[in-house]
């Protein structure tokens, strides 16, 4: 089993920044891509920010120049900072790695519990 642990939501002000952590634990083989989806109130989920496990980055047009994607190969870890937050980022954030599970060598689409940022003043 691998598990993704979401950490860094909550309340932050219009113009505020926040650094959202994600951890992977468990019988890991390998990880390729990691990436951050978000789910806003009533709407579909959707690709905020996506990074290959050789560093290459890519971002919706709605965070871009506003959202930094990085990775810890070594620590199996995602981060996203957010900075100039607006109320439309409101939504659960969700942490997605593309993986290879030691014990059974199939490789699947693992994710998080979801954490919530709030956009509010």
């Amino acid at each position: 089993q691998v598990q993704l642990v979401e950490s860094g939501g909550g309340l932050v002000q219009p113009g505020g920044s926040l650094r959202l952590s994600c951890a992977a634990s468990g019988s890991i083989f390998k990880i390729y891509g990691m990436g951050w989806y978000r789910q806003p109130p009533g709407k579909q989920r959707e690709l905020v920010a996506s990074v290959t496990n050789e560093g290459i980055s890519n971002y919706a047009d709605s965070v871009k120049g506003r959202a930094t994607i990085s990775r810890d190969n070594a620590k199996n870890t995602v981060y996203l900072q957010m900075n100039n937050l607006k109320p439309e980022d409101t939504a659960v954030y969700y942490c997605n790695a593309d993986v290879i599970s030691r014990a059974t060598m199939s490789r699947r689409d693992a994710w998080g519990q979801g954490t919530l940022v709030s956009v509010s003043s």
